[in-house]
């Protein structure tokens, strides 16, 4: 376990009295229970802003005792009850607020769309879906150009019926580079990238989701999540320097 102050979560502040370490240390530090985590779990995890560690003068990363404790609670929050990013802020600024948080029991997943829930199984939220013409209003778009869409493949129904919230984002978007010209048959090369890089992914977890252990089993989507992050970012390096252009 950590020997760090358990007090409010860290957010890149610290008091006089405590002592700062490098992200080395805080690997170190945090090994011993999550022997899984690596330097690059702790950057994603900065870059997702869940912990704001402070900066020297020369860029490194200095982390209080609380930014190590709230670095715990969220590997916990992802090991033991499988929680996405997004419900795991939601609880650590509910904390930070004096609030207190029910987490579903132990080894129980719950859907990356789901918000906070009550631990009743009869309570569970389902998960979220639009119907078409949902889909339609919340992305401000046409039937024409959402038919069109999905005959060339960049969107389509969730398995079950209906559609998820990416679909809302992906339509979005569609429309934002039809306006500069660019139609959705130039985009089929955009999905066929997208697919081979959700395989590759895929590739990586597949072990992981097969394991007999539960705990090894939600690192696997814990992985997932983190990997298809580090993608979206490579691949807009990589656009970036193709292009010679500083990206804002």
């Amino acid at each position: 376990m950590l020997r760090t102050p358990t007090g409010g979560a860290g957010s890149g502040t610290a008091t006089a009295g405590d002592r700062l370490v490098s992200i080395g240390t805080v690997l170190s530090q945090l090994r011993d229970e999550f022997p899984e985590v690596t330097i690059s779990k702790i950057r994603f995890l900065e870059a997702e802003g869940l912990v704001e560690p402070r900066r020297t003068a020369s860029g490194y990363r200095k982390f209080s005792p609380q930014d190590v404790e709230r670095l715990a609670r969220i590997l916990r929050m992802q090991r033991d009850h499988y929680l996405p990013l997004k419900v795991i802020r939601e609880h650590l600024d509910a904390l930070e607020r004096g609030e207190q948080i029910k987490l579903p029991a132990p080894g129980r997943r719950r859907d990356l769309l789901e918000g906070p829930w009550e631990q009743d199984e009869a309570d569970a939220p389902t998960v979220a879906r639009l119907g078409r013409a949902e889909l339609i209003a919340a992305a401000e778009v046409t039937e024409t150009e959402l038919a069109e869409w999905e005959s060339y493949g960049l969107i389509a129904e969730a398995e079950g019926g209906g559609y998820d919230a990416e679909a809302v984002t992906v339509a979005r978007l569609v429309a934002d580079l039809g306006r500069f010209g660019l139609e959705p048959r130039h985009l089929r090369a955009v999905k066929a990238a997208a697919d081979r890089e959700a395989g590759l992914i895929e590739q990586v977890v597949a072990p992981l989701r097969r394991h007999r252990n539960p705990q090894t089993r939600a690192h696997a989507e814990a992985t997932a999540q983190e990997l298809a992050a580090q993608s979206v970012r490579l691949h807009a390096a990589l656009v970036q320097a193709a292009l010679g252009i500083r990206l804002q």
